[in-house]
């Protein structure tokens, strides 16, 4: 059940980052990270009054675990950052290795108060195919580039330190309540930005709102997210649960992508089905040991 809502949020996440790029395009994108953290942060109230759970939000007395929020838009600035020095394929590719790097660091040796999970041979051939895949979905714009590779990898540590941080606050005040902190703690941040972003004339004097609604869901999808990674988390491992994130999102950017007419990227698409290969495989592999085992203890 796990490994499915996993996937489900790689889909979810495929769709924020589709239509909060698309509020980005419409306006400015200073202000629409604004915009987004205040409709997350409306979103996860409503939420939470409607389950009718008491909101004593910052009762936890260690202060670091209400990070997750200011990580969140660094991720944001980051990519922004990375986006026009280096190709979007590449700066995908060079997140998910930053993510895997990290994830393993977290496995291996349980930070965060996380439960350690050795590097096991069948997450070996999991790692192997990744590696595969991320070096076919690199392209030359690595090779000038140098800053955009490292603001890119150091972008994937920050999701999954996120992800982390934010599903240990939720054991301290739950699920719904860990989202909304962490909307709320980045909201004052990106208003900060944006305003420095209007005195410096980024943001243009006027700015035309699109007419659509549901561009503006993508803050409500990403409540959603962290809602969802906040129960996975604890019960996928870490290095696992990156790779299932990423194929999913892979994916459904490519339903998404043949959805808006767009031409699909064929390095993305081959990089995720050899990354998905290696899923396969170690399931496989795990289902054979566990089989193995059950026929032993049967003898």
């Amino acid at each position: 059940m796990y490994s499915m809502l996993t996937l489900l949020t790689g889909f979810i996440l495929a769709i924020m980052i589709t239509l909060n790029g698309q509020l980005a395009q419409s306006t400015n994108l200073y202000f629409a990270i604004v915009v987004i953290h205040i409709v997350g942060v409306l979103f996860a109230y409503l939420l939470c009054k409607f389950k009718k759970i008491r909101l004593d939000i910052f009762k936890v007395k260690q202060k670091w675990l209400y990070l997750g929020g200011l990580i969140g838009v660094f991720t944001t600035i980051a990519n922004n950052i990375a986006f026009g020095q280096i190709s979007m394929t590449s700066i995908i590719a060079l997140g998910l290795l930053g993510q895997l790097v990290i994830s393993l660091f977290i496995d291996s040796f349980g930070l965060f108060h996380m439960e350690k999970r050795p590097l096991k041979k069948s997450n070996v051939v999991v790692l192997v195919f990744s590696l595969i895949g991320i070096s076919m979905m690199l392209d030359n714009s690595v090779l000038v580039g140098k800053i955009a590779v490292f603001i890119s990898i150091t972008s994937g540590v920050a999701v999954v330190l996120n992800r982390t941080i934010n599903a240990r606050l939720a054991e301290k005040v739950g699920d719904l309540p860990s989202s909304l902190i962490n909307h709320l703690v980045g909201l004052p941040v990106t208003i900060i930005i944006a305003t420095i972003a209007v005195f410096s004339h980024v943001i243009p004097n006027q700015i035309i709102l699109p007419n659509n609604p549901i561009i503006y869901l993508g803050g409500a999808l990403g409540v959603l997210v962290v809602f969802l990674s906040n129960i996975t988390v604890m019960k996928v491992p870490a290095f696992k649960l990156t790779v299932l994130v990423f194929i999913s999102q892979i994916f459904m950017g490519v339903c998404i992508d043949l959805v808006l007419g767009l031409s699909v990227n064929n390095t993305s698409f081959i990089g995720g089905l050899l990354i998905s290969l290696g899923i396969l495989l170690e399931l496989v592999y795990s289902k054979l040991q566990m089989n193995k085992k059950i026929l032993q203890s049967n003898e």
